[in-house]
């Protein structure tokens, strides 16, 4: 697993055990459709770690079904993610965001193929100005 890919599936589960500690999914006594969410999310954290096929496509599904399902939620589902499961998760990202995030595959890219060494989560917080 390289570290763009180890990334994610570690923001996977941080979002994961942040979203446990927020009404419904804080009650004792969750509802069906409440455990299957979280059930969900626990195949996809898994179907991303084994590198699935599937992943991409159930990662597209389980973003947009949060969305639409958790709306008073999404703010703790990472822009991250719904650029990396990409599809119809772009629907839900700002223009700006968007080429931002391309920058950042392009440079990923460009050093992957040039054989040097590129640090995602350093060059991630360079690129979105999240260092001082």
């Amino acid at each position: 697993m390289n570290q763009y890919h180890e990334f994610h599936v570690e923001l996977l589960k941080q979002t994961y055990n942040q979203l446990l500690s927020h009404y419904p999914f804080n009650t004792e006594e969750l509802m069906i459709e409440q455990q299957d969410f979280l059930d969900d999310f626990v195949a996809l954290i898994d179907l991303c770690q084994k590198q699935s096929e599937d992943a991409t496509e159930k990662g597209q599904h389980f973003c947009t079904g949060w969305v639409r399902t958790y709306s008073d939620l999404t703010p703790l589902l990472p822009r991250d993610l719904l650029w990396y499961f990409g599809g119809d998760c772009l629907h839900y990202m700002p223009d700006d965001e968007i080429v931002q995030f391309q920058y950042l595959d392009e440079i990923r890219h460009e050093a992957l193929s040039a054989g040097k060494e590129f640090d995602y989560p350093s060059e991630r917080s360079r690129v979105f100005k999240l260092q001082h």
